[in-house]
């Protein structure tokens, strides 16, 4: 059998609830997609849950880590461990349903039929799709879309968006040891930097609806760090041409 191209990162602490769903769903669509989940030693035993999977899903892959070290980091993780094993198309997602798993063919076909270097899932470049949201939430988010376009330049809509498609080169070519943000804000970092390189970045829209099960894990003083962290990279940018 051929190797599957695409690896979807997800990042777990406390999903016991949301696991074996997102990896069933994940695991069901028409596309092959193989799975990594980086957890951070969650105390209500996900990573115990993905183990157990691992006997009858032989596209789930873990990555366990001693503590909560931060989204960014988790991620980061996930990209050497799928640069290293040679996937052509690296996706980042939430375990919580937020993102629809059959979205992952749209940001598919985005960079392997239609052009993209960086595909996103964008809840705001059709207007604005977030279900089940609070509206100051909703506020909050979208106003921090303007904030980062407006310092930035970027010409991205939803430049918070978790849920995207990297192509393998993308990755190969940012330094990923120079990404500065832990949290949220390594979201906007990662799209600076893919913008900053030239790459081909496209929206695609999705409706994106609050988590079910489980809690949330933003806050905000993760929020305000991220908005904080947009000036800096900025700044920085200014002044160090390879970022």
């Amino acid at each position: 059998m051929d190797k599957v191209p695409n690896i979807v990162i997800i990042p777990t602490y406390k999903e016991r609830e949301n696991i074996e769903a997102i990896v069933k769903s994940i695991s069901s669509l028409t596309i092959a997609f193989d799975i990594l989940i980086i957890d951070d030693n969650s105390p209500d035993g996900t990573a115990d849950i993905v183990k157990d999977l691992q006997k009858s899903f032989h596209n789930l892959y873990l990555v366990e880590r001693p503590g909560k070290q931060g989204l960014g980091t988790a991620y980061l993780a996930g990209f050497k461990w799928a640069l290293e094993k040679g996937y052509s198309y690296v996706y980042e997602m939430d375990a919580d349903f937020s993102h629809d798993p059959r979205d992952l063919l749209k940001l598919y076909k985005a960079c392997s039929e239609d052009g993209a270097d960086l595909a996103i899932g964008s809840r705001y470049i059709s207007g604005v799709n977030v279900v089940n949201w609070p509206l100051s939430r909703v506020l909050m988010s979208y106003i921090a879309s303007i904030y980062v376009r407006t310092i930035t330049g970027m010409k991205v809509m939803d430049t918070t968006a978790g849920f995207k498609c990297y192509k393998k080169e993308v990755l190969d070519n940012i330094r990923l040891d120079k990404v500065k943000s832990v949290g949220y804000g390594f979201q906007i970092e990662m799209k600076f930097k893919t913008w900053k390189l030239g790459y081909k970045i496209v929206e695609v829209p999705i409706i994106f609806t609050d988590r079910k099960l489980g809690a949330s894990k933003m806050t905000g003083g993760i929020f305000n760090e991220a908005l904080w962290g947009v000036l800096r990279m900025k700044i920085r940018s200014i002044f160090v041409k390879n970022l």
